[in-house]
């Protein structure tokens, strides 16, 4: 096996390397015993730090020595090539039937005290003599006719019979930095029962440092026992195969971060604004958390129009989110939903935005209502929010005629009707947040991949300006910082073969994007799994089959802005590469 000749070259490239590593290296399983339960043959020759372990080449840390006329073998060591187990209970070591104390001298064979010098300390090192540990594990011992070369066997011991075994393999034993270690696990359970737990120590799909990599498995049955550890070493040396930047291209999985540092040196793909329908946006988050029952925005409009509200209650009671929409034509007005996202009740900010978009993405629409002249009828009602809780709702909604749309917060127990919405005060601005109707709820542009790496800046203000809006409740003029609520529609022209990746510039960010990609179409979670945080750790997203990719975006709300889109040429390896396996309806922009 692989470990013991790479503990054998190891110790001999690197002789000063400390017994006690090595030990640690042999206790984890690195001895290629014959089996779980089988018989392990050991031959040591005195004064000589390689051992033989079934015709193995092995580094022994400590040497055999001729003291005082017998032959002494180093306790630890040599038990664990073995394949015994040795216990240690208030410094007394015990192996098989031996029990040895080395601070007081003291050795115990089944019980009976051994005389005096039956173990000795060398540098550190308890040493008893072979014949003694050869007793005390029931090994048989054969002395060559040198007098210096010895023969141990032994049968493993310590094994439950009816415990799991943890195995595995890779598909080489020695790799190059940065290149990708593929692993077999052949587990197995004596009785067939289920193996419900494992658990990797030292595991990683690839090493770019050279050196030596200790892997260790660990399994556990439906019975709750649990198997030995099972080991393998592996060495990393040579040439670099790949970077974490070009292994990460190859192998990552959608969601999956890698490190870039040099992003934000990427220069800004080339964009073209494109027409497409726009209508506006509805943005009520001011005040964001309010104290009292109250009107938190109004306008009125025909036609299309997206809703966006976004509140943490902070009166002391229960209270709901409603949107109340009310005809103001003469005759009968059609209002119909066209896609909804909403999240609520929760604490968590992040969620809010991240929640309710893969809901908006994956709507297919909502009811069609008709309002007779001067009728009110709430289109949206939150779920009730206890105190310090928050409600993120974005519907799209088209009226065939001019309506008036109402944001209120309602203690839970005033209902949601226009008597009430009357008599309710207009809930004045935070100063901190943003409200208001902003016309240009679309941003259309073609990205055009002419050199790569290259990098889209979304939300910043600057490269992405803000929308701009009017807050009617006041008249002010507003700035939509962020872009919340904005619809990005991405044609994305050259992108076969690339790879796609988010990058969050100004912070924790969850969200999520719509990708059609040819005849793919799927939502996709920003990241796959906890937040996006690092700047320079950007999450791998998806890997282009078509010349063109469709890319749809929305700023999450709680999430921090600006962030950047980078698309780089794609590796050759085999990743994925497309994704969640088709979780969503797809959406159509």
């Amino acid at each position: 096996m692989l470990s013991r000749e790479g503990l054998f070259r190891r110790s001999v490239l690197n002789p000063r390397r400390s017994s006690r590593s090595l030990l640690t290296a042999l206790l984890l399983g690195a001895a290629p015993l014959a089996g779980a339960q089988g018989a392990a043959q050991l031959t040591l020759t005195t004064d000589q730090t390689v051992a033989y372990v079934n015709g193995v080449a092995t580094p022994l840390p400590a040497a055999p020595r001729l003291i005082g006329g017998r032959t002494l073998v180093p306790l630890r060591e040599t038990a664990a090539l073995l394949g015994q187990p040795v216990s240690e209970v208030g410094g007394q070591l015990q192996v098989g039937r031996l029990n040895v104390d080395p601070a007081r001298g003291t050795v115990f064979l089944a019980g009976a005290a051994q005389p005096s010098g039956s173990v000795v300390d060398v540098s550190g090192v308890p040493y008893v003599p072979v014949r003694l540990l050869a007793d005390a594990l029931n090994a048989t011992l054969s002395v060559g006719p040198d007098g210096r070369t010895l023969t141990l066997a032994a049968l493993a011991q310590g094994v439950n019979p009816l415990a799991p075994q943890a195995r595995f393999s890779t598909d080489k034993t020695v790799y190059a930095p940065g290149e990708r270690v593929v692993y077999t696990e052949y587990a197995f359970d004596p009785d067939g029962a289920d193996l419900t737990s494992r658990r990797w120590t030292g595991r990683q799909e690839v090493f770019f440092q050279p050196g030596t990599y200790t892997v260790t498995l660990q399994v556990t049955n439906s019975r709750g026992l649990q198997s030995a550890p099972f080991s393998r070493t592996l060495r990393v040396e040579g040439p670099a195969v790949d970077t974490p930047l070009t292994y990460a291209l190859k192998y990552a999985e959608p969601g999956d971060r890698f490190p870039d540092p040099q992003l934000r040196s990427y220069p800004l793909a080339p964009t073209q604004p494109t027409f497409r329908e726009n209508h506006p946006l509805l943005f009520s988050n001011s005040p964001e958390v309010p104290t009292q029952s109250g009107v938190l925005y109004q306008d009125s409009l025909a036609g299309r129009v997206r809703l966006l509200g976004y509140h943490i209650n902070g009166l002391k009671t229960g209270a709901r989110l409603h949107i109340l929409a009310r005809n103001l034509e003469g005759g009968p007005v059609e209002l119909r939903t066209e896609r909804q996202g909403e999240t609520a009740p929760t604490r968590i900010e992040t969620l809010l935005g991240q929640v309710t978009l893969l809901d908006y993405f994956a709507s297919t629409g909502g009811p069609t209502l008709t309002l007779a002249p001067g009728a009110t009828v709430p289109v949206y009602s939150s779920p009730t929010l206890t105190p310090g809780t928050g409600v993120n709702v974005m519907q799209d909604l088209v009226a065939s005629g001019r309506v008036e749309l109402t944001f209120l917060m309602l203690e839970e127990a005033l209902p949601p009707t226009a008597q009430v919405a009357q008599q309710l005060p207009y809930l004045p601005h935070d100063g901190k947040h943003q409200r208001g109707t902003f016309e240009n709820a679309v941003r259309g542009l073609r990205v055009n991949l002419t050199t790569l790496p290259a990098r889209l800046v979304i939300g910043d203000g600057q490269v992405d300006p803000a929308i701009t809006g009017v807050d009617k409740l006041t008249g002010q003029p507003q700035r939509l910082a962020g872009n919340y609520g904005v619809r990005y529609h991405l044609e994305v022209y050259g992108a076969a073969g690339t790879a796609v990746a988010f990058s969050p510039r100004g912070g924790l960010y969850r969200g999520a994007m719509h990708v059609q990609d040819g005849p793919l179409a799927q939502t996709i979670k920003l990241p796959r799994t906890g937040n996006a945080i690092e700047p320079d750790q950007p999450v791998l997203l998806w890997r282009t089959r078509s010349d063109r990719l469709d890319l749809d975006l929305v700023p999450a709300s709680g999430s921090n802005l600006p962030v950047s889109l980078i698309f780089y040429r794609g590796g050759t390896g085999t990743g994925t590469g497309t994704g969640y396996g088709g979780l969503f309806k797809p959406y159509q922009p």
